[in-house]
């Protein structure tokens, strides 16, 4: 957990930014990324100047070469240890001058993070804010990675209340449920084809490292969380960088985030490939069929793009593979031919296994749009005979534009640290979704209609046209009401009506 006296200084660290200038926070997060990767680069090469010492050998992997640069200045000065301790404007100038154009340059050891970093551009205005920034940045406890990783999410905060952007993030708590849902292992592949900020690759990394630690100690596991095991598509460059960064601030060295048009381009290298895909895709938008990939629309013909990569994820899976995906309301019981196909197609052809009904306010203030959950494994061979649905209706937060937390933090979020009472479980039905999700095929079975969780045969769901909306399936029970009859209502208003009008005579004859 990063401090309270740590985020004050970021709140003003980005208030130096809106008034240097700089109002889009995208950029500011794109800023800041720059520098902790140039920071990174000295760390880097501080290990190799440390490792050569002891071992008196020379430097095998140098990221600053010997020597000068093309404008004459020394490549020790370029880095983050040495001009750190320079005057504001000489550090201005050395990063501005010398040390961008030597990031753009890098080849570097092929990694994701040096890809993403050949078109950056330095636009802090001001040696002062620039100073400011690096001060901040250096007083952080960098080698922790719990503190940095939780300083980097606090800043992508900011990109969420900021506004607009907002869409790129889907709340911490809600990608945590997901995660622990669908249970990653040490061997799987995970993807996510629209990962914005990677937030659910950053999660899926943090559950392993707590449930499986193993994955840092096995030579074998550690190469493939590393460097194999997360996969992330974005057509957006600042968020390929901010993803990347992400991840590396939460110790996964080499993740594969690359820039892909998940929807436009051709599948074939990648067709079931992940054994876990995690996702909030991007809807309420539609393609033109030129501009879609023609291996999706041979699957099912549509321009509606949550239709789409619900296509895709069924085929980036492979056999025997899960994923956890949110989807507008409109995906569940859709009337054309396309929502039909597809909603058949996870049915009969996979393993559907749960629908979540979330909340219309769980994205607010960005969008009031009801969304679901949907679970499912990819079989090729059928396997669906009951469905799980629950009806979430708190995620431990007000459901308005302000989203303010309603319990403590130690019971917010799908695994708290302290139990619910049954009233904080009404503020809070994360926890609750978990333990009934493990019994969905044991006592969920039982429960009625009318329970906040309860299974639905394959058999009615055919019946129903393949339509997946809780309500078509809820059963609501009416309580009955006992209202006296009318004639002794109307009695009563006709004895009250007597007495005012005999208040009101002996208030006249009292003012006389």
């Amino acid at each position: 957990m990063i401090t309270g006296e740590i985020k004050s200084k970021v709140d003003r660290l980005w208030d130096a930014f809106w008034t240097g200038g700089i109002s889009n926070p995208l950029e500011v997060m794109e800023q800041i990324t720059y520098l902790l990767f140039i920071k990174r680069l000295d760390d880097l090469h501080t290990l190799e100047e440390n490792k050569a010492n002891r071992t008196k050998k020379p430097m095998a992997n140098r990221i600053f070469p010997e020597g000068k640069d093309e404008k004459k200045r020394s490549y020790d000065d370029l880095r983050w240890s040495r001009f750190k301790h320079f005057e504001p404007k000489e550090m201005f100038d050395v990063v501005n001058e010398h040390v961008f154009p030597f990031l753009r340059n890098l080849g570097g050891d092929g990694s994701t993070y040096t890809k993403h970093m050949k078109d950056a551009r330095f636009t802090i205005p001001t040696p002062a804010l620039l100073a400011r920034v690096v001060d901040m940045i250096d007083q952080v406890p960098m080698e922790d990675r719990d503190t940095k990783g939780d300083l980097y999410e606090y800043m992508l905060g900011k990109i969420a209340s900021a506004g607009q952007n907002g869409q790129f993030r889907t709340p911490r708590h809600i990608i945590e449920l997901m995660v622990e849902l669908t249970v990653p292992t040490p061997k799987d592949v995970i993807c996510d084809p629209a990962c914005g900020t990677a937030g659910f690759l950053v999660v899926a990394g943090e559950y392993l490292r707590e449930k499986h630690p193993e994955v840092l100690r096995d030579a074998k596991l550690k190469k493939h969380f590393h460097g194999d095991m997360f996969h992330g598509f974005d057509f957006d460059s600042t968020m390929l960088r901010i993803g990347s960064m992400n991840m590396l601030l939460h110790g996964v060295e080499n993740p594969d985030i690359v820039y892909r048009d998940s929807l436009a381009q051709e599948h074939g290298a990648e067709e079931e490939r992940y054994s876990l895909v995690l996702a909030n895709p991007p809807f309420a938008g539609s393609l033109d069929y030129e501009s879609c990939a023609k291996d999706l629309l041979q699957i099912v013909k549509t321009k509606k793009t949550e239709l789409l990569f619900l296509t895709l994820f069924l085929r980036l899976l492979k056999p025997g593979g899960r994923a956890a995906i949110i989807v507008p309301d409109g995906v569940l019981f859709g009337s054309s031919k396309a929502h039909k196909t597809l909603r058949k197609m996870l049915v009969e052809d996979q393993k559907l296994d749960g629908i979540i009904s979330m909340p219309g306010g769980v994205f607010k203030p960005y969008a009031g749009v009801s969304t679901a959950i949907v679970l499912f494994t990819k079989t090729n061979s059928g396997g669906t005979e009951h469905v799980w649905f629950y009806d979430m209706q708190a995620d431990g937060k007000s459901l308005d534009d302000k989203r303010t937390e309603l319990l403590p933090p130690e019971k917010q979020g799908p695994a708290p640290t302290a139990k619910l009472t049954g009233d904080e479980h009404a503020k809070n039905n994360l926890p609750d979704i978990l333990q009934r999700w493990s019994k969905r095929d044991k006592s969920e079975r039982k429960n009625e209609r009318t329970a906040q969780s309860f299974c639905v045969p394959k058999s009615d769901i055919v019946e129903q046209g393949y339509d997946l909306s809780i309500n078509r399936y809820k059963e609501v029970v009416h309580e009955e009401v006992d209202h006296r009859p009318p004639q002794v209502i109307l009695d009563e208003l006709e004895s009250i009506e007597k007495e005012i009008t005999q208040g009101m005579k002996q208030l006249r004859g009292m003012l006389k």
